[in-house]
């Protein structure tokens, strides 16, 4: 008895992760460049309307880079891990994994803390004259 045969759609998808994770360090440069605009826009008091896609841009450069990370963790469990979960527990074990697994949820935790506290007001709730509420500070 030899090893299970990999399925043409875990191949595919195999495939696809391992391009995709080949783009890591690009889509980590083009965050970290997001991230600094928009941090000088921050530190500048650059008004809300140039604040606002700097945030998007970052937020969109975050979410590309950590799709990458989770996408080179399962690159580097391989093909089989998508269709035997034993196989990929089993995977996750490694020392690489387990190292890609730290970056991707370290960018999910960037990502998120933007999304919750990193976002300036809409440009447009600025230009109606309206005020969002906010929570008291504690």
């Amino acid at each position: 008895m030899g090893r299970k045969q990999v399925s043409e759609k875990a191949g595919e998808k195999y495939l696809e992760d391992v391009a995709l994770a080949a783009r890591f360090d690009e889509l980590l440069t083009a965050a970290r460049t997001a991230e600094q605009q928009f941090r000088r826009a921050q530190a500048t008091a650059a008004p809300v309307s140039e604040q606002y896609p700097l945030a998007v841009r970052l937020d969109t450069a975050l979410t590309d880079v950590m799709q990458a990370a989770f996408a080179a963790q399962r690159a580097e469990i391989g093909p089989q891990g998508y269709d035997d979960r034993i196989y990929r527990r089993k995977a996750m074990a490694k020392s690489a994994v387990h190292a890609w697994t730290d970056e991707a949820e370290r960018l999910l935790t960037m990502r998120e803390t933007h999304k919750l506290a990193g976002y300036p007001n809409r440009p447009e709730v600025q230009a109606l004259g309206a005020q969002v509420a906010r929570l008291p500070a504690a």
